[in-house]
This record gives C-alpha cells, structure tokens and sequence, in this order.
C-alpha cells in the first residue's frame, strides 16, 4: 500500500512539475529570437504571446508561437493522460500546471503572457468540445470587432458554462474557471482600455509602454 502510494504521489509530481515546466517554455521569445525580429519584450506591449508577435509584422513568427504556446497546453495534457490512463483529476491538474507555467515561466523571473493559446490547447486536448466551442467563440468576436482581448476574454468567460453545457467531468469545471479567472486578471490592462475605447484591434502596432518613472 506504501509503494502503491508513493507511485502515486510520484505520477502527479511528474504531471504537476512536466506541465508547468513545458508551459513555461516561451516560444513567442524564442520564435522572434530566432527569426530575426529581435525581443519579443521590446516590441509592442511587451508580451511574449502570438498576438503582440503578429505586432512585429512578422505572421510566420505569430504562428509559430500560437501553435507552440497552444501545443505546449496540448503535450501536457496527453502526458497526464498516458500516465494516469485518463483520470479527470490529473488531466486537470496537468492543464493548470502548464497554463501556470505560460504566465509565470522561471526562465523569464515569472515574467510571461496572458495565456490565452495555451488555454485553447489545454481545452482542446482536456476536453474538446469545450475548446472547439471556445474558439469559435473567438474566432466570432474576433471577427465581428477586431480585438483580440475582447475575443479572449469573452471565450474565457463562457468556458465554464460550455463545460456545463457539455456535461464534463467537475474537474474540467475547476479547470475553465481557473484559467478564466487568471486570464481575466492578466488582461485588467486589456481591460481598462476596452472601457475606454483604446484598445488596439488585430493587427494594430502598439508602441511598447515606456517604463516607469525612477524613483
């Protein structure tokens, strides 16, 4: 019984530390690195996701990071599937850990993006017909306003309801509401400009905010 338990304990310290450590992986930084456009920090607003990339004019790099910021959510998913044979619980602890790394990744001193890819692909592979449903949620609200943060923040905002509509298990429940929550406290900027009619719509170069008075 000891040795089944610290199997156990064992299995969901590879899925929580694997999760959080491949959501912290910053491809939007690396992408822009690589490709020649130089820190993603320095452009924009400053944020590592795709949709501040695509402000570098660079749709190649954009895309990039949104399939390896989504992909990341994805590949722990389907790790903590393989290794729990499919347990809810582990499947939900696996997508918050790698949601977590993208917004506070080590590497960058838990400076990262809003995650709004890797809630995608943490939903599409934890259960997809909550993420179908939330990026067509997207893709219509991005379509009908051009702002990117508004798309995301509605998405965000109806996952849990789809979870419910969807008759998911009550871990995907605790999963939606968990990253909807941090995407809506990592988006308060968003959100203070969208009141104001200032946020900037898809494709719109943004100057990068300029840093705060010295002391």
């Amino acid at each position: 019984m000891q040795d089944l338990a610290q199997a156990v304990y064992l299995t969901l310290a590879v899925i929580v530390v694997g999760g959080y450590l491949l959501g912290s992986i910053p491809f939007g930084l690396i992408a822009t690195r690589l490709g020649g456009a130089g820190d993603i920090r320095q452009i924009g607003s400053g944020n590592i996701g795709a949709t501040n990339v695509l402000r570098s004019g660079r749709k190649d790099l954009a895309a990039i990071t949104l399939i390896g910021d989504a992909g990341k959510g994805v590949v722990a998913v389907l790790l903590a599937r393989w290794l729990t044979n499919d347990s809810a619980a582990a499947v939900a602890l696996a997508g918050g850990a790698a949601f977590l790394g993208h917004l506070f990744p080590v590497w960058l001193k838990f400076k990262g993006g809003k995650g709004v890819a890797t809630f995608y692909g943490v939903l599409l592979a934890a259960c997809w017909p909550v993420g179908v449903l939330c990026a067509i949620t997207w893709l219509a609200m991005a379509a009908l306003f051009r702002i990117s943060s508004l798309a995301a923040l509605t998405a965000a905002a109806l996952a849990a309801p789809f979870v419910l509509a969807t008759d998911q298990p009550l871990p995907m429940l605790s999963l939606a509401l968990f990253m909807a929550v941090l995407i809506f406290i990592r988006h308060r900027e968003n959100i203070a400009r969208l009141l104001k009619g200032q946020e900037p719509r898809i494709g719109q170069k943004k100057t990068a905010e300029p840093p705060p008075p010295a002391a």
